[in-house]
């Protein structure tokens, strides 16, 4: 979101900042294993397991905004342009 970042107060920056890591490393993992020449199946399973972590932290990110971003910006009278950033990227993630 333009009007804010997960630097600033969100509680679980570093829950996120330790999946993505995470994933990060499972990421080099199956580069690895479509350099072995590994199986399709093989692959296609290490991808959804990605994706399904992506989208923990998708949610955690979006939790968090609501909890922090969207709160302050509703206290600050700027919850329609607030929603409408957040609808932006939803469409964006969706």
């Amino acid at each position: 979101m333009r009007g804010c970042t997960i630097l600033q107060t969100h509680k679980s920056r570093k829950e996120v900042e330790d999946r993505l890591s995470k994933i990060e490393g499972h990421v080099h993992g199956i580069r690895k294993m479509v350099d072995e020449d590994r199986g399709c199946p093989d692959l296609l399973l290490q991808i959804a397991a990605v994706r399904s972590a992506l989208d923990k932290v998708a949610k955690i990110i979006l939790e968090d905004h609501i909890e922090t971003c969207l709160f302050e910006a509703v206290k600050s009278g700027k919850a329609e342009e607030s929603m409408a950033e957040l609808k932006e990227a939803l469409s964006k993630l969706i």
